[in-house]
């Protein structure tokens, strides 16, 4: 995988089935504690409704995904939210939906059909994008190296993302595009002058 999807910013959509009302968000986390605090709010702001149902997906190359029905029967509302993150390829994102009971009880099935139209009405409603995965790099060179360290930068497309420098030389951070990061990694690697070191994802 060289790339995601994920969603710009927050959105919110509404739909009611039987006059129980679904009040739906879709909301960018980057991680787990995030999407929990943003289930918080959510019940904070909506205290008074019957339930506050929802699912994320986050992480890039290795992901993490929850869903919760939050007392409706089980598998009726947490996991059809799932399956719209699923089916939209999306990622680093929380779907939740916001229930008003209207007195009429929709079953297992209508449950099911009203919670998978809420989430995909708020994921319709929220702009997508598009986001090219990439590695980054310590590189470590001698001050007469740089001419050729910047011509095996500029070859695989590397982007400059912080610039050090010792007594001894200097110590680049560069970023590269998930495709080209192995040829990149072994051409410096090639290099009897410098040193290269991958860093881990903050």
């Amino acid at each position: 995988m060289t790339a995601y999807k994920t969603i710009l910013q927050r959105s919110q959509s509404a739909l009611t089935e039987k006059r129980s009302k679904f009040i739906s968000f879709a909301i960018p986390v980057a991680s787990p504690e995030e999407a929990l605090e943003e289930v918080a709010k959510l019940r904070k702001e909506y205290f008074d409704a019957r339930h506050v149902c929802w699912a994320y997906v986050v992480g890039t190359r290795t992901r993490q995904e929850r869903a919760n029905d939050d007392g409706e029967p089980s598998s009726t509302a947490g996991k059809p939210i799932l399956g719209q993150i699923h089916s939209a390829e999306l990622t680093n994102i929380l779907v939740a939906v916001v229930r008003y009971f209207g007195g009429i009880k929709l079953g297992t099935g209508g449950l099911i059909v009203a919670y998978k139209e809420a989430a995909a009405l708020a994921i319709a409603a929220s702009e997508i994008i598009t986001i090219d995965l990439a590695r980054r790099y310590k590189v470590s060179f001698g001050f007469d190296d740089i001419n050729t360290i910047m011509r095996v930068a500029k070859t695989y497309s590397a982007e400059t993302a912080d610039t050090e420098s010792s007594l001894s030389g200097y110590q680049w951070t560069f970023s590269v595009k998930e495709e080209l990061a192995g040829f990149f990694f072994d051409e410096i690697s090639s290099l009897y002058f410098a040193g290269i070191e991958e860093l881990q994802e903050e």
